[in-house]
């Protein structure tokens, strides 16, 4: 998938796909940081109360945390889609979805950890190893690239589902008389 295939023309495409982009994002965030929570004892609602916290909201409400996060997440969602939709149209070449995407998330995560929660919160930098941090910031990425890329194609049709392969296109196997 390729960074000129993709392309949404209307600011209402935008949006939404934004949105849907930044709500994946942020759920991939949450299974990040549950998984590692379980297994490391750490608590999930005390991560979500700094959120809270941190943008001077109820710290006592796990669930102003979690709601906050995921207002962010639907906003850089949407802010992702802006920047992606304006270098499909100005690129003269082609670039890859996913490393973009999980590059831009790389560089979302280096400006919050060492520019913005040290400065808007440093109690939050140490909830978490920066290594959960950054993972679930890639996590992120690869949840907005599968979304923009599940978004971006046209509609299957009835009688039979394609894939594409680089400039090729080949048929998918049919399910037909599989037994599940």
């Amino acid at each position: 998938m390729s960074l000129n295939s993709i392309r949404a023309r209307r600011s209402p495409d935008l949006l939404l796909n934004g949105l849907a982009m930044g709500i994946a994002g942020g759920l991939a965030e949450i299974v990040v940081v549950s998984l590692y929570g379980a297994g490391a004892g750490v608590s999930v609602a005390d991560v979500a109360r700094h959120i809270a916290s941190a943008v001077r909201l109820d710290g006592a409400s796990a669930w102003t945390g979690l709601m906050v996060h995921m207002a962010l997440a639907a906003m850089l969602g949407v802010a992702i889609m802006f920047v992606w939709n304006r270098l499909a149209e100005n690129s003269v070449r082609a670039l890859p979805l996913y490393p973009c995407m999980l590059l831009a998330l790389a560089a979302v995560w280096v400006i919050n950890f060492f520019v913005v929660l040290p400065v808007l919160s440093p109690g939050f930098l140490t909830l978490l190893p920066l290594s959960i941090t950054l993972v679930s910031k890639l996590a992120f990425g690869c949840a907005v690239a599968t979304t923009l890329r599940a978004l971006s194609r046209p509609h299957m049709p009835a009688q039979g589902i394609t894939r594409s392969v680089g400039a090729e296109t080949l048929p998918q196997p049919s399910l037909r008389g599989a037994r599940m």
